[in-house]
């Protein structure tokens, strides 16, 4: 019997309007810009071609906002689960970066003393868990054909990192995880037997201090 193969592509959302410059995880109201609405129509144009049958989104506004257009090119509603959401953290809300804002209070470095968990939020293992039940649950919703998940970074990262049997421990300036784009599992009978990675908005991208921008919620 011939292998069945199904692909779940894990977009990272737009860019989001954040004037403040806070740490939004998983605050409500915290809309695309108007580039990130570009990026999201940038991957809808680039996978109007491709074989969709479903589009799924973490209920935050920001996946919400970025997967529609995706699911207008191929006639079909953006589904919610909740298990695609951005992962809890303690510093949500706040100003988070090296040498500003929260770090400078001493109060609050007790969030900080395990990265391997991390014990500022939701623990990796629990990320993976949840993240891979979703993978897995959209891959039996179309097998032998493509969905997109719209998910957070942090998240879609660490499912990575599970899924290609590696460390959770990393530098998150250097995640291979930019906005808008693609982090595409192929599934071999109802296995995950490939991982690839595209960046369809890739000339999109803002800028910062000379390259490209990578972190964020």
């Amino acid at each position: 019997m011939p292998e069945t193969k199904t692909v779940v592509h894990l977009m990272r959302h737009g860019e989001v309007y954040n004037p403040d410059g806070v740490l939004y995880g998983r605050l409500p109201g915290f809309r695309l810009s108007d580039l990130g609405q570009k990026m999201a129509e940038r991957v809808a144009d680039h996978l109007a071609d491709h074989d969709v049958r479903a589009v799924v989104a973490s209920p935050l506004q920001r996946a919400q906002e970025t997967a529609a257009p995706i699911a207008a090119r191929h006639d079909l509603e953006v589904g919610v689960d909740e298990r695609l959401i951005e992962a809890g953290n303690f510093f949500e809300g706040k100003k988070f970066s090296v040498g500003d804002g929260v770090l400078k209070r001493p109060s609050v470095w007790f969030k900080l003393w395990n990265p391997f968990k991390p014990s500022w939020g939701e623990p990796y293992k629990e990320q993976v868990k949840r993240m891979h039940a979703a993978l897995a649950d959209a891959a039996k919703l179309a097998p032998g054909h493509e969905v997109v998940l719209v998910s957070h970074q942090l998240p879609i990262w660490i499912s990575r990192l599970a899924a290609e049997h590696r460390s959770f421990l990393h530098d998150p300036r250097k995640r291979e995880c930019t906005l808008a784009s693609l982090t595409s599992f192929e599934f071999t009978d109802g296995r995950i037997t490939a991982v690839r990675y595209s960046e369809p908005a890739k000339d999109l991208l803002p800028v910062k201090n000379g390259k490209k921008f990578v972190a964020g919620a």
